[in-house]
């Protein structure tokens, strides 16, 4: 980003001042310059600051965000383990480490719930999002122990009533 750069006289007819004020401002230290040869260049930005006027708003720059909160019921330790090594494994590895995913997972022992929260960009998100529907609903063996907890929990519950 370029920024505009005023020589003395330049802010002199801007301000309505004199040339010799601007450059007792920079002697000073009051108006911020930089000395190219035997001229002075001030930047727009510190010209700004001395007149007290706000910088320019930033530009946006069109990168997104991505917040997901995934919820799984009826697992196990074991298995809650397994699933999120595999996915911070993944999340480590494959993508952009200027723009890395957090992924963070919650195990709730009572519940035997897990949740997995994954912030990044929307194509790396959506990346690991995919990896886990294809653990979640393949018959890989990795969350074997989802279907059967869900199981004995039931058939305890059934055989409980």
């Amino acid at each position: 980003m370029k920024e505009d750069m005023y020589s003395v006289e330049q802010v002199a007819d801007r301000l309505g001042l004199h040339v010799r004020t601007v450059r007792g401002y920079i002697r000073s230290g009051r108006l911020r310059a930089v000395r190219i040869g035997k001229q002075y260049r001030i930047a727009g930005s510190d010209l700004d600051a001395l007149t007290g006027q706000a910088p320019a708003a930033a530009t946006v720059s069109g990168q997104a965000e991505v917040s997901s909160i995934v919820q799984i019921d009826g697992v196990d330790r074991a298995a809650a383990d397994r699933l999120g090594t595999l996915l911070l494994a993944s999340a480590n590895t494959s993508h952009d480490q200027a723009n890395p995913l957090r992924v963070q997972t919650v195990y709730d022992e009572q519940r035997h719930r897990m949740k997995i929260i994954i912030l990044g960009d929307p194509a790396s998100t959506a990346e690991l999002l995919h990896l886990l529907d294809a653990v979640l609903n393949g018959d890989n063996g990795l969350l074997d122990a989802v279907s059967n907890a869900d199981n004995g929990l039931l058939d305890r519950e059934v055989h409980d009533a």
